[in-house]
């Protein structure tokens, strides 16, 4: 699942001090910075391990991909969804709407989120039988790593 930006900021707040967690890059390149807050990050020495696939999108991206840049948290899984944009809503007076993307979010690092997605650090495939047979490798895999 996806999520607000807010939110996502604040999370990443709790891992990472006052450095740039997102940047936002309109269309003629200009670039606005997200940083995490100051005196929060109380999780900062936390072993993490955070799994993904097609399914993350959005905030979910913008978590995992400051999480990667800064060698934080091991992410497992599959390609995230690459759902970077970032989009208004116009509302107008007869009840219809049209929602712009005006802009799109890159990672601390640069790497584009925006139809590319998040490439995990190790990727561990679910495949249908898996999902079947109530299987969960990609569990597995976390799991395993975080107990190392």
């Amino acid at each position: 699942p996806g999520g607000f930006l807010e939110v996502s900021v604040d999370f990443l707040s709790r891992y990472i001090e006052g450095k740039t967690v997102l940047i936002e890059e309109n269309s003629s390149g200009e670039k606005k910075d997200y940083t995490a807050e100051e005196n929060k990050a109380s999780l900062k020495n936390l072993k993490t391990v955070v799994l993904v696939n097609g399914g993350s999108a959005s905030a979910s991206e913008i978590v995992a991909g400051a999480l990667k840049d800064y060698h934080l948290a091991q992410i497992i899984g599959e390609q995230t969804f690459g759902k970077g944009s970032v989009q208004d809503l116009e509302e107008f007076k007869d009840g219809s709407s049209l929602k712009l993307t005006v802009a799109h979010w890159l990672t601390p690092s640069g790497h584009s989120i925006n139809e590319l997605g998040i490439t995990p650090d190790i990727e561990v495939k679910l495949s249908e039988e898996d999902y079947n047979n109530n299987l969960d490798p990609q569990l597995d895999k976390a799991l395993e790593l975080f107990n190392e």
